[in-house]
């Protein structure tokens, strides 16, 4: 039933602009003119306008037909923040153009495209600003001419729905975060990674920094011995959502402090984990999993749930305040 419904919906739609009306309202006026005089230049003109109207209709259609949008979807969309969006228009014709088309974007945007090439594709951008974070719908996509005279507008489907994931709203990290971890100061964690104590020494490989190389070691040994450091547990952070989930603007306001400080943190080479009610995520560190991170952030919804879930080890907790 729902295929049937869909063939019969019609797949473009048709109204007249200011002038199109006009060119209507003359046309009934000097066709009833026509009748009631039997004036064969009336007759004449009530036909060129009706031939106009016509081949309007026909030379538009023509222009829309074989027309496709591949849409180009930001990879990050953060809440409050402009992003650019796109579609690529294709004209699937093999040997005529289109010509005069425009695509409606939200909050009243138009791109126009004066042409498009038979066989050939245009790209189309608009910015889009999401509001909220969460899985949301992009609004769609519309395709209007008013090819070839300015009569009618004919327009397209609502195209290009895409579902996308928005990201909390991110900010500066608040001065009293950055003296928090400013104040830890640097501890050993006993595993290989950028730090300041020694972890141990070893055999120079190509592609090894030269800046650690031991050479006091090197010249008793008559080997040249590099220095492996110590990673510091200032960049383990788990991040801890805790707090009364009444305050919807507070909830939102938190969620937006939490994603801020797990990026800084992430940028500045920390391993971040995530908890929270309902919320988990293991400690990582690196481009991929700050998306996890994100991802967790603008899905979570407040409500109803379990007690924090927390990881093993020994990490340096950051709460932020849910109410």
């Amino acid at each position: 039933m729902s295929r049937l419904l869909e063939r019969l919906r019609p797949h473009r739609t048709i109204w007249p602009t200011r002038d199109g009306w006009w060119c209507l309202a003359a046309a009934v006026g000097v066709g009833f003119a026509a009748m009631n005089t039997g004036n064969n230049l009336l007759y004449m003109l009530a036909s060129l306008l009706l031939s106009l109207i016509v081949v309007s209709g026909i030379l538009s259609e023509q222009s829309m037909r074989r027309l496709r949008l591949r849409s180009v979807v930001p990879e990050e969309l953060y809440a409050g923040r402009p992003a650019l969006a796109a579609a690529w228009v294709v004209n699937h014709k093999r040997w005529l153009a289109s010509h005069s088309v425009t695509l409606e974007c939200a909050g009243g945007r138009r791109v126009y495209l004066d042409r498009i090439d038979a066989g050939a594709e245009r790209l189309a951008t608009w910015d889009v600003t999401p509001h909220a974070r969460g899985r949301h719908r992009l609004p769609g996509v519309r395709v209007t001419t008013r090819f070839p005279f300015g009569l009618f507008v004919k327009a397209s489907r609502v195209l290009l729905e895409d579902e996308v994931i928005v990201f909390p709203a991110l900010g500066p990290t608040p001065r009293a975060r950055l003296r928090e971890v400013a104040a830890a100061g640097p501890r050993a964690s006993r595993r290989r990674g950028p730090g300041h104590d020694l972890y141990n020494l070893r055999e120079y490989r190509v592609g090894d920094d030269e800046r650690l190389i031991h050479w006091r070691v090197s010249a008793k040994t008559a080997v040249l011995t590099v220095r492996e450091m110590e990673a510091d547990t200032t960049a383990d952070v788990r991040i801890v959502l805790a707090g009364s989930t009444s305050d919807a603007a507070r909830v939102e306001q938190a969620v937006s402090e939490a994603a801020s400080l797990a990026v800084h943190l992430s940028r500045a080479g920390a391993r971040v984990e995530l908890a929270g009610p309902g919320l988990f995520v293991p400690s990582g560190r690196g481009g991929p999993h700050v998306r996890r991170l994100l991802t967790a952030l603008a899905l979570w919804q407040p409500g109803p749930a379990p007690a924090v879930t927390r990881g093993g080890g020994k990490v340096r907790e950051m709460h932020v305040r849910l109410g």
